[in-house]
């Protein structure tokens, strides 16, 4: 057989009929980190843009004008979704390092657990700080 019958022959392929429907490849992830990682660099583009407007509209400001500025429920939101989407890109961020330069299988598993671990610790943190000065209560 020549090389390029060999190709589109899917009777020869080592990949699974699943795996070829399924888009997925060698690391069985397919594009969805892909396109995560593409979505959420476009959302923080726009939250973050928010974010920086809100401090610098608190520039200057004493600590009771921030915390007011703060409780306002909208910038709460945005506030919320920019820390929601900061930590997102950046677990899938440092998960696509890891995967790719971290060989040892055990220390690939260990540092993806650390890192995932590490963001939702990140991400509530933030969180719970702007709803504990949204509900009243600052920190």
């Amino acid at each position: 057989m020549a090389k390029e019958q060999v190709r589109q022959d899917t009777s020869v392929s080592i990949r699974t009929p699943r795996a070829r429907v399924a888009g997925l490849g060698v690391a069985h992830h397919g594009v969805g980190h892909w396109w995560l990682q593409r979505i959420t660099a476009v959302t923080n583009t726009v939250l973050m843009l928010s974010f920086v407007i809100i401090v610098a509209r608190m520039s200057g400001r004493g600590y009771a004008d921030a915390v007011h500025v703060v409780a306002n429920p909208f910038v709460s939101i945005i506030l919320i979704l920019a820390f929601l989407s900061v930590t997102l890109h950046m677990r899938i961020g440092m998960q696509v390092v890891i995967e790719d330069y971290v060989h040892a299988q055990a220390t690939k598993i260990v540092a993806v657990f650390a890192n995932n671990v590490y963001a939702v610790l990140v991400a509530v943190a933030c969180v719970y700080a702007v709803l504990r000065i949204g509900f009243g209560q600052p920190a």
